[in-house]
Formats: C-alpha cells, sequence, structure tokens
C-alpha cells in the first residue's frame, strides 16, 4: 500500500523524504521488520523504539514513525514525525487491512469479570440466529467455525485488524471481542469503530499494572469516552460505577441490572445446579447456566442482541440453548457422588461471586471446599483479600499455587494466608502442589459435597519459573477422582 493511502486521517507533524512510497509490511517490533517496512518507533514500559530505528533501517524498513527525529537522517528513508505512535499505530493498522471494523457489527465488553462469558456467550447466540460471527476471547479467536489459539485477551492492534479483515473476507457481520484494560492503555483498540461497548463489572485487579484503583477504572472510562455518537453503550447499573462508565461518552447510552430500575431487567425466578428460571423484561425462560454472575452475563448479551435490532421472541430462545462457557462455573460430577466446580475466578469479586452463587444453591447438608491460589508476578493486594473470601464462605478452603511464574509459591501462599481472618484459621490449610491440593479436597469431600477448584478455568498449563507445564484443573479432578474411587 502507498504511504498516503496509510496515512489516510491521520494527523502527522512532518514528513521528511518520499512522501509516498510504497509499504510492503508495518512493524512496531523491529525483529520482525522486512524488505520496504514501515516501522513505528513506540516508547513502551521496558523498551523504547526508537532505539531500533537504525536497525531497522539496517533490515530493510523505508518509512521511519518516530515522536523524535534522529540526530542523522537517512537521505533514502521516510520520517515521519507525530505527536503518538501507539495511536498512530492503531489507525494505520486499520488503514493497511481496509478498515475492516467498519464493515463489521464490532462489540466490545470490557469490565473485571465476564468478559470472556458475554463475548463467547453472543458469538454462540448469534451463531444459532444464523449469523457468521468472529470471537476475540481470553480463550480463542474464532472467525466463523475456525479456531486459532488467543494469544493476548486483546491482540495487539495489527493482528487485530488482521483477524476482522479476514472475519469480513469470510461473510462475518458480527465480531464480539473483549477489550481488557490493558488493551485500552496500550492503545491496541485505536481505530476500531465500535457499534456496541458492553461493561460489566469493575473490581479490584490489575493493580500490578495499574497502580492504583482510580487509574484501572479511567483506563475502563476512556474505552467508552473513544465511542462515537452512532455506538451505543450499555453499563450496569448494579455497580456503583457503571454510571461513571457513561458519564463523557458521545455514544447512546442503555442500561442492565437484576436490582434497580434499567433498559434491561433481570429477575432469577429459580436457581439450582442445573440451571436458573429467568425473567427479562417480562419474559420468562430457562437456562442450563447457573449463577447470579450468569445472570447478569445473559442479560447484558440480551441487552446487545436487542441492541443489535433482533426481536426478544428469537433471542430468548437462542439463550436457552447455550452451553456453559469452558472454565466458567463448569461442573463435573464424579462416580463417588462428588459435585465439582471449576471456574476462572482469580479475583476477589470473581471469587465471591462464585461461592455465593453456590451457597445461595446449597442445601447446607453439602459441605463447600474450595481450592484456589494467586497468579505470580501479579497484583500482590488481592491476595489476602481472596484468603478472607474464601475461608469465609467455604467449610474448608485449601490454599495451593496458581500460575507462581517467578515467584515462591510459599511466597504467594503466604500474603493469601495474612487475610484470614482469626475466627477461620480452622477452615484452611495451605498445600503449594496443586495436584495435591485437588487430591485433598478430594480425599475430604463425601457424596454431595460441592468442590469448587478455582483460578485456572479453561487454562491447560501452570507457568513455573518461564516454563509452562501441562496442568489442566478439569482432566486432574477427573482422573483423582477415578483413581481414588477404586
Amino acid at each position: 500500500m502507498f504511504l498516503k493511502e496509510l496515512l489516510n486521517r491521520i494527523p502527522v507533524l512532518e514528513i521528511i523524504g518520499n512522501e509516498n512510497p510504497d509499504v510492503s509490511e508495518i512493524v512496531f517490533d523491529s525483529r520482525k521488520v522486512v524488505e520496504n517496512s514501515l516501522y513505528v518507533a513506540i516508547k513502551g514500559t521496558v523498551s523504547d523504539g526508537h532505539s531500533y530505528i537504525n536497525s531497522s533501517i539496517e533490515k530493510g524498513a523505508k518509512v521511519i514513525i518516530c515522536e523524535d527525529l534522529p540526530e542523522t537522517l537517512n537521505n533514502e528513508i521516510t520520517f515521519i514525525k507525530v505527536k503518538d505512535a501507539s495511536k498512530t499505530l492503531g489507525h494505520l493498522a486499520s488503514n493497511f487491512y481496509g478498515n475492516p471494523s467498519s464493515k463489521l457489527n464490532l462489540i466490545g465488553i470490557t469490565g473485571t469479570n465476564g468478559k470472556t462469558s458475554v463475548t463467547t456467550l453472543l458469538f454462540d447466540i448469534f451463531k444459532t440466529l444464523g449469523f457468521k460471527s468472529a470471537l476475540i476471547s481470553t480463550v480463542e479467536y474464532r472467525i466463523a467455525d475456525e479456531i486459532i489459539p488467543s494469544t493476548h485477551t486483546t491482540p495487539d492492534v495489527l493482528i487485530l485488524n488482521k483477524i476482522l479483515a479476514k472475519a469480513v473476507g469470510t461473510g462475518c457481520e458480527y465480531a464480539f471481542m473483549e477489550v481488557s484494560s490493558h488493551g485500552i492503555h496500550q492503545h491496541r483498540t485505536e481505530g476500531l469503530q465500535f457499534k456496541i461497548a458492553g461493561f460489566t463489572n469493575i473490581t479490584h485487579d490489575h493493580l500490578d499494572y495499574h497502580k492504583t484503583f482510580e487509574e484501572y477504572l479511567k483506563t475502563k472510562k476512556r474505552f467508552f469516552d473513544g465511542l462515537n455518537p452512532e455506538a451505543i453503550a450499555i453499563t450496569n447499573v448494579d455497580d456503583k460505577n457503571g454510571n461513571v462508565m457513561l458519564q463523557n461518552t458521545k455514544a447512546k447510552k442503555k442500561s442492565y441490572a437484576l436490582k434497580t430500575m434499567a433498559d434491561f431487567h433481570g429477575k432469577i425466578t429459580e436457581i439450582d445446579f442445573n440451571g436458573m428460571l429467568l425473567n427479562f423484561n417480562g419474559k420468562e425462560f430457562w437456562t442450563t447456566l447457573t449463577g447470579k454472575f450468569n445472570a447478569y452475563n445473559l442479560l447484558l448479551a440480551y441487552a446487545v442482541a436487542i441492541e443489535c435490532g433482533f426481536h426478544k421472541d428469537d433471542i430468548l430462545p437462542a439463550i436457552s440453548q447455550l452451553k456453559r462457557v469452558n472454565g466458567r462455573f463448569e461442573t463435573l460430577k464424579s462416580d463417588g457422588g462428588i459435585f465439582f466446580v471449576v471456574d476462572y475466578a482469580h479475583t476477589p469479586d470473581a471469587l465471591e461471586n462464585v461461592l455465593d452463587s453456590i451457597n445461595d444453591i446449597r442445601t447446607k447438608n453439602e459441605r463447600l471446599i474450595t481450592v484456589f491460589g494467586c497468579g505470580g508476578d501479579r497484583d500482590h493486594a488481592k491476595r489476602p483479600e481472596m484468603g478472607k473470601i474464601a475461608t469465609r464462605k467455604s467449610t474448608l478452603a485449601i490454599i495451593t499455587s496458581d500460575n507462581p511464574r517467578t515467584e515462591d509459591p510459599a511466597e504467594i501462599i503466604k500474603e493469601i494466608e495474612a487475610g484470614v481472618e482469626p475466627q477461620n484459621f480452622s477452615k484452611y490449610t495451605s498445600i503449594p502442589d496443586r495436584r495435591e491440593a485437588i487430591k485433598m479436597a478430594i480425599k475430604f469431600a463425601e457424596p454431595k459435597d460441592i468442590v469448587v477448584v478455582a483460578g485456572k478455568g479453561h487454562e491447560t498449563y501452570q507457568e513455573i519459573n518461564g516454563v509452562k507445564n501441562h496442568f489442566d484443573d478439569k482432566e486432574t479432578i477427573m482422573e483423582l477422582a477415578r483413581l481414588m474411587s477404586k
């Protein structure tokens, strides 16, 4: 593509050199430069892309986009100075791939918990309704029936636009995308045109990255601030920060709730481990998904589908056919009659939601055993909070390893234990080895007891000192349950 096409609607401060060379590729990683590339020098948190301008030129880059021009300029190279290279990259990527988001109904879902569930539920609902769609989630990327392994919750703008362009080429009409706070902060959604933005909730998470809750909140809000007037913003007004998201948005505002008045109002009429009887805006239906948090997820998915122009008489039967999302309140039962729940809950709020949902359903004749840990090299502040919640709401909590990464599992466990209240000291034990912790839970459990294994959900690995070792909670549970029932 010629440079002038790439720079369409992009403000530049200065251009030095050939103003319209042919560009073969856009890169922001100097290691990926090929002949006739356009290299974007981004000032990152770890390294400054400006340091790699010369090596990019040596590898064949013909256009350099930067915030600071080099002291020595090469006459054969085009240098373009911009105010913000990271934002510019998003618009370049969109232009390079033919602005695919404008050719799709792009729906972005953000919030601390529920992003994966809502986007996956939407993908499945629209498939049932007969539409080809794309899915960009933590678990996987999908283009209609093609599955692509996921690398990031929100991939970089180049991969993102490449996926969306492929979706357009495949005939997709809709794309459902998780929008993470990291993705917003790093401008990975820059240049995309969203039809609908949905907000699930916001709780304590990612403070290792954002440093304060206020910064985390502002980052999430920025997604809504950037919507255009034709877009629709749908927020959870049961969340105390739900309306904050809409304060400065130009988009049309919509709300959903279970507890308060809203445009989309839901009510749980009946609930057990097999599912829920729900009422959305006066219409009753059954779903095999269960738990109050899933009622919120389904209500947001319902609101999105309505705002896309579908009738509730078509949407609700499609919702009734939905299956549970992989690793999200996924239930298993052993031959010995023990009931297992595997969930990705790795934040205090998510863990509390799962345990509250189970405690709402169980008759209290069954004991609730919770196996959980906290990820290494991540937010330390949530660890004691999760220790307090798990021991307060379980019959027995077994604290173990999640993905310790480069941290000592014993140190992570100590930080979790610090939150356990004195009256609950007798309600927990610590076993650093995750397999042994699950084994202990099964050994302790009796028929009809409920064992929650939280934190990893869909993940099939455990990361220890930079190495991803195969570990699947569901696989481990069923293997140990079989062995121990003999």
